[in-house]
């Protein structure tokens, strides 16, 4: 399973002088910025619908590759990272939705809205489903770049 959802971004500049990203890992999808910093932060939206298109299609979420000298590394929103966490723990399980929700003393449609990464769904209840199907959540906190 995935241990971190941060996916390097290629960054070029066009012919008009607009910086483009691009995720080679998903191999769809652009976005662009005036700036090389108005670019980056596109991108983190970006990167949350990517991962976000994976999750509502039901399908694993592409190993990030490695950085490389010309690549960024962007991360995704915290809420986005842990439903994606949760999304490929519970793939990972073969577990139906029902099976998830009668294990952890829910109703289904909880589990729905957990695994919906359009659906606001507290830290503490992603971390008790993803113990439950036997990961931990843990934080690193970095310099800022």
């Amino acid at each position: 399973m995935l241990d971190t959802f941060n996916y390097p971004a290629d960054v070029e500049c066009d012919a008009e002088g607009r910086y483009v990203v691009t995720f080679p890992d998903f191999g769809w999808g652009a976005t662009d910025g005036a700036t090389r910093e108005e670019a980056l932060v596109e991108a983190k939206d970006l990167l949350r619908e990517l991962i976000a298109a994976a999750i509502r299609e039901g399908e694993g979420l592409p190993a990030p590759s490695r950085r490389g000298a010309r690549r960024q590394v962007v991360v995704p929103p915290v809420q986005v990272a842990l439903k994606a966490a949760l999304h490929e723990a519970y793939r990972q399980a073969g577990v139906s939705q029902r099976q998830l929700a009668r294990e952890l003393g829910v109703a289904e449609g909880a589990v729905r809205r957990m695994l919906n990464p359009d659906h606001a769904t507290k830290a503490e209840t992603i971390d008790h489903a993803l113990r439950h199907l036997g990961k931990r959540v843990t934080v690193t906190v970095v310099d800022a770049a």
